[in-house]
């Protein structure tokens, strides 16, 4: 028997590994931490100057997205609690999930800028993302943003939480700079060829560009094969197929057969619930789902939401109980300034670094790199993404220095498919079809590929003889281009490469 438990350990070390260096667990749903310190940044080569900046960032921090986990959780726990079925600690659990909704249904009521309070918004964590990581920017270039009659180009997906981003973005770009209050625009919308309406396609909102993973048929079809947005419509098309694809559930499903998982969840789960009541859970003679009505008021008592569930969240087992509860320990993470209830005691280290792997194998073949035999189908749809970021370092060696920023605020699913896009290393690396992700054989991490408020930054310099060099910051990381791109360095080891050569390599 000891010999079994001690083989057991070693598969389950070999799985899951650690979730990173230092990982609290969270994945994607990390709070944002800058990854380097902007002192040991490289100097820029002698005789070059800072010309322009790009941004591609997610969003902050957020609430749930959706009155989901945590009603169909919360109608668990009820169920448990009429059954005299918890533990202390279990006991607990309830008006915890409870606080944590109240904080969602009026997430973002009283916060100037935020229109529409509820689920999704960002929290005060994620304004404060945005907010510092505008300050770290003018603070890494300062010169660039004493300039004066030159553009800042603002475009987000069109998502409130995306827009939002922005907004607090520029808000604390102007509250440093405010002569640049003029220089400030939105594009107009990219759209379909043909396309007279946009009035859904407001100014400084681009899908195409930056929500591409969601493109739909009904507002977004593109049948004409010589518009320029037609590739990536099929792109999305194609992605959106390979989500729902045979391919993509049955690696999911493998994922989660894992006997780990059912140990760790049985774990956490028997730490809040009677043995009795797990076991009728186990053996489907209980299930519950994110049905009912509910209303909360704020604390001024000055908003009430009133939400029902759509009965499409399922609790069928331990493991969903087990990884709904781990989506709200994320989301508690998250939203530390509007719910004071600590669900770390409710999933401990041990436990939530398996959940963690769950998390980032699922995000590994649904939007990160995936099978190396799907043709980077999780990925392609960021093309249109790319070569917006050349065409801004274009204008700057072809002379045109309108734009001193392009500012884009999206989501992870934005992120993940452009850092693959762009091959660097540790986050476009796909695995054989036959081989299931684990922490040994990928460097793939959600919490550092796409944190709350993840970002990539272009900065763009350029000498006295025009020649154009760029270097890119990755979470604030100076972080490398894909290794077939190393001859694009100024220097052996630079962080910072000759575009022209750059771009030969990237197209």
């Amino acid at each position: 028997m000891r010999m079994k438990r001690c083989a057991a350990a070693l598969v389950a070390v070999w799985m899951f590994g650690s979730a990173s260096a230092g990982s609290v667990n969270y994945q994607t749903k990390t709070p944002y931490q800058p990854q380097q310190d902007m002192a040991a940044y490289e100097a820029a080569p002698a005789g070059y100057v800072p010309v322009s900046t790009q941004l591609l960032a997610r969003h902050g921090s957020r609430g749930l997205t959706g009155f989901k986990a945590d009603l169909a959780l919360y109608n668990m726990w009820l169920q448990a609690q009429q059954d005299d079925a918890l533990t202390p600690l279990g006991r607990q659990l309830g008006p915890d999930i409870l606080a944590l909704m109240r904080a969602n249904f009026t997430l973002g009521h009283g916060v100037p800028g935020i229109s529409k309070p509820g689920y999704g918004n960002e929290t005060m964590q994620g304004i404060a993302e945005h907010t510092s990581l505008a300050r770290r920017m003018v603070a890494r270039l300062p010169a660039l943003f004493a300039a004066d009659g030159r553009q800042i180009v603002v475009v987000t997906s069109g998502r409130d939480r995306a827009v939002d981003s922005g907004a607090f973005f520029v808000q604390s770009l102007l509250a440093q700079q405010p002569a640049l209050a003029a220089a400030v625009v939105y594009p107009p919308s990219r759209a379909p060829r043909g396309e007279v309406d946009r009035a859904t396609r407001p100014a400084g909102t681009d899908r195409f560009l930056l929500y591409f993973h969601k493109l739909d048929k009904k507002r977004d079809r593109v049948t004409d094969p010589a518009d320029p947005l037609y590739r990536t419509y099929q792109a999305s098309q194609a992605y959106q197929a390979y989500e729902k694809s045979a391919a993509v559930g049955d690696r999911e499903a493998a994922v989660l057969r894992q006997p780990q998982l059912l140990d760790a969840s049985r774990a956490t789960l028997a730490r809040l619930f009677a043995p009795a009541f797990l076991e009728k859970l186990d053996r489907g003679q209980l299930q519950f789902a994110n049905t009912g009505t509910r209303t909360f008021t704020s604390v001024d008592g000055r908003f009430s939401n009133t939400l029902s569930g759509d009965g499409k969240m399922h609790i069928a087992s331990s493991v969903d109980a087990a990884m709904m509860l781990y989506a709200l320990y994320g989301a508690a993470a998250d939203m530390q300034a509007e719910v004071a209830a600590d669900f770390t005691r409710y999933v401990l280290p041990a436990q939530a670094n398996v959940f963690a792997y769950v998390s980032d194998a699922e995000d590994f073949y649904s939007k990160g790199p995936g099978m190396a035999d799907q043709d980077g189908v999780t990925w392609r749809m960021a093309q249109t993404l790319k070569e917006d970021f050349l065409q801004e370092v274009d204008a700057i060696a072809n002379e045109n220095l309108a734009h001193l920023a392009k500012l884009r605020f999206a989501h992870a699913e934005t992120i993940i498919p452009f850092a693959a896009m762009l091959g660097i290393p540790g986050m476009s690396e796909p695995l054989p079809p036959a081989t299931l992700y684990t922490y040994q054989n990928s460097a793939w991490r959600g919490a550092m590929v796409a944190p709350m408020a993840a970002n990539i930054q272009w900065d763009v310099y350029r000498n006295t003889a025009g020649a154009v060099a760029l270097r890119m910051l990755y979470n604030e990381r100076e972080t490398d281009f894909a290794p077939v791109c190393d001859s694009a360095r100024l220097a052996p080891g630079s962080h910072f490469y000759l575009y022209a050569a750059l771009k030969a390599c990237l197209q």
